[in-house]
């Protein structure tokens, strides 16, 4: 093996077959044990398993290795594994460089073993050639102010702000409405325990009302946002007109959703009788004895499922909703119940493609059934149909369950059952720069690892703001948030990535592009031995590099990604593989 100048150990993963099935891992080590700098070239059937790890941190040791090549699965899996594990072996660990040899190479080629293995060497080259050329650095340890902004009063954001109180932390929670409380509370009675949506509200903000730490804002919005993780600076107004500025240490973002509004015609909406299921939850909430509506008795009542979610692309929906709303069939069913307490004589029938009443919420549906509600099934390709005759209200449907029959339904009231959409909030969005998922809620960096954590560090997301979800999932991302946002403030500090920009100022002639090709406004003007020049500020930089190939001068780079590097993985790649 060549020693050179660094010490570099290369591990290549079998991943239990996931790897090794379709790269020859065996092969790939070979071959790369001879590059510059390799002492150490070695596979593990598992990198990550405590064996693998202390091995390797044996070889460190034993073989003084300053520099470290795993090729494994994807780095959002188990970067922080390996950089932690370097650390204990006595490497810097941005000096570990990880290279992707599952999604990238493996899963790609399954039906081409050769040419895998020989794409699998040309990547680990280029990781050695990398690493070849690290240089140890040091995170950037950032001052955290002990207080939390919540944006959004609904029952996420005032579960998250009583969490956060008795966390000792302060908390200045800010809703758009004039009256806190989110879309729950107005609601009555909810499945499963039959509580009342007000009354939990209720409670919720008697609660924050008596905690000195928690203030709240109503009919508020932030219209100014600066700094970064750990000292954001917020300016808020409130009422139209009076400005309130904040210091927090991180955002929880818990904006909640909008009910999907059918369009003039879907399933008969816009038809006299035909109401969504939160409009008619509001009309007979109120009601006692038999069910009325507009002041006519009811006596067939028919819900349609997946109005506004699971959607297909067509002409006359360009932009489906593609998602499934996840607590729709359980209100629905849940209203069943609430129907079938009521006195009178009432006949319902539920139109459902598919019942997602999981978990707990599956009793709801057992005992709408036993208790005499029809649930009838719709094809997916096939929905039911809503017309208005001189007789009333008419429901066309074929039925799955009876072999595709179509049964026609008298109806006095429709109720469809609606799905969430994401809310609209334009100037909350370009001031906090949150991406959104394709289906256009909040998104998470990854939806098992990091669920509630954004790219944004210190701001983080709960509630259906992220995704459709029942009360109860909603309270539990909420404390999910909690945790993270209170782990990050109640040390104290931060250690944030120093895989950030960095100018040449001698090269420097500040011409602001730059500063226009950063999204997170990382970058600001300043003197430098009596000339202008571009500073980078570190806390807010995410090391994208969409500065570095716009700057004419050539005077920026990206700490561990620098045009030194970039070059030599380049060139480490496109050497000629030697088969075996």
């Amino acid at each position: 093996m060549n020693t050179g100048k660094r010490r570099i150990g290369v591990f290549i993963c079998h991943c239990g077959g996931n790897i090794s099935d379709y790269v020859d891992v065996a092969r790939v080590a070979e071959a790369v044990a001879e590059e510059p700098g390799v002492v150490v070239s070695k596979n593990h059937m598992f990198t990550c398993s405590d064996s693998a790890q202390q091995e390797m941190i044996d070889d460190i040791r034993e073989q003084k290795l300053d520099g470290l090549v795993i090729a494994s699965c994807s780095p959002k899996l188990h970067m922080f594994t390996f950089r932690g594990m370097a650390e204990r072996g006595g490497i810097n660990q941005y000096q570990y460089v990880h290279v992707n040899l599952r999604e990238q190479c493996s899963w790609a080629h399954t039906n081409d073993k050769t040419g895998a293995t020989e794409k699998g060497i040309a990547l680990v080259r280029a990781g050695i050639a990398k690493a070849a050329l690290s240089t140890p650095l040091t995170a950037l340890r950032v001052d955290t102010t002990p207080k939390v902004l919540v944006i959004g009063a609904g029952i996420s954001g005032l579960r998250a702000a009583l969490a956060l109180s008795d966390m000792g932390l302060s908390v200045f929670v800010v809703e758009n409405q004039k009256e806190a409380g989110g879309a729950v509370k107005n609601w009555g009675r909810m499945g499963p325990d039959n509580q009342l949506g007000r009354d939990i509200v209720r409670k919720l903000l008697d609660e924050v009302n008596t905690r000195e730490n928690i203030m709240l804002y109503t009919d508020a919005e932030m219209v100014e946002k600066s700094g970064y993780i750990g000292d954001f600076k917020v300016t808020l107004r409130i009422g139209g007109n009076e400005t309130v500025n904040l210091q927090v240490g991180a955002m929880i973002v818990a904006t909640g959703f909008d009910p999907y509004e059918p369009k003039e015609g879907e399933f008969g909406y816009g038809l006299d009788g035909v109401v969504t299921l939160p409009q008619f939850r509001d009309a007979a909430d109120g009601q006692e004895g038999p069910l009325e509506y507009n002041g006519k008795p009811v006596k067939n009542v028919v819900f349609i499922y997946c109005v506004g979610s699971r959607q297909k692309k067509s002409a006359a929906c360009p932009a489906p909703n593609a998602y499934c709303s996840r607590y729709c069939c359980n209100a629905g069913t849940h209203m069943a119940l609430c129907l079938e307490d009521r006195p009178g004589d009432l006949n319902q029938y539920h139109l459902y493609r598919d019942i997602r009443t999981y978990g707990h919420n599956e009793t709801i549906y057992e005992e709408a059934r036993n208790r005499g509600a029809v649930f009838m099934k719709y094809a997916d390709d096939d929905a039911p149909t809503v017309e208005k005759t001189a007789d009333g209200l008419v429901v066309k449907v074929k039925d799955q369950l009876l072999g595709g029959e179509e049964v026609e339904i008298p109806a006095d009231l429709v109720i469809l059952v609606t799905g969430m959409v994401p809310r609209k909030n334009e100037t909350l969005m370009n001031l906090l720069k949150l991406p959104v998922s394709k289906d256009g809620f909040l998104n998470e960096i990854h939806i098992k690892l990091r669920p509630v954590e954004t790219v944004i560090d210190g701001v983080f997301i709960a509630g259906s703001a992220q995704s459709p979800k029942t009360m109860a999932e909603s309270v539990g991302s909420a404390l999910a948030a909690v945790s993270k946002a209170g782990g990050l403030l109640m040390k104290g500090y931060v250690d944030l990535e120093p895989l950030v920009a960095k100018v040449n100022t001698d090269k420097c002639q500040w011409c602001d592009a730059c500063l226009k090709a950063c999204p997170y406004g990382a970058i600001e003007r300043t003197s430098c031995d009596g000339k202008e020049v571009a500073l980078v500020i570190q806390s807010l930089c995410k090391g994208e590099g969409a500065c570095v190939p716009v700057c004419p001068y050539g005077a920026i780079d990206v700490e561990g990604y620098t045009d030194e590097q970039i070059t030599a993985m380049i060139d480490a790649c496109s050497r000629e593989v030697v088969s075996a």
